[in-house]
């Protein structure tokens, strides 16, 4: 069964540190890419970051310098690495995978939720 599984969120202070984890799981080939969106309460949801097969990252303006993505090289997680976080990065997490031969098939996750404080 595909899954998508995100951990690592957690409350913490402005400038604080978070690694956010999306493990994969049921899938019976590598997508096409992997991205990371947030919601914050009130708000539509974000587009911050992705990744692709061959390890070419992107991320959103408002994260550009902050936080980097990555993978674990033939693993099955991919990570989000958030630093000097700010009481705006307060959202729900989720990873979604984009797949399938025209790349245009796509699971989300559940999320996880991060809250900054000032």
């Amino acid at each position: 069964e595909m899954r998508l599984m995100e951990s690592g969120g957690g409350s913490v202070q402005a400038g604080d540190s978070l690694r956010l984890s999306c493990t994969v799981s049921g899938f019976s080939s590598r997508g096409c890419a992997l991205d990371w969106y947030r919601q914050a309460a009130g708000k539509q949801r974000e587009w911050i970051s992705s990744i692709t097969g061959d390890g070419s990252p992107a991320y959103a303006e408002s994260v550009k310098g902050r936080f980097t993505v990555s993978n674990d090289k033939g693993g099955d997680t991919v990570y989000l690495q958030m630093n000097s976080l700010k009481p705006e990065d307060t959202a729900t997490y989720s990873c979604k995978m984009t797949y399938g031969g025209s790349c245009d098939y796509f699971w989300w996750g559940q999320g996880t939720q991060v809250a900054v404080s000032s």
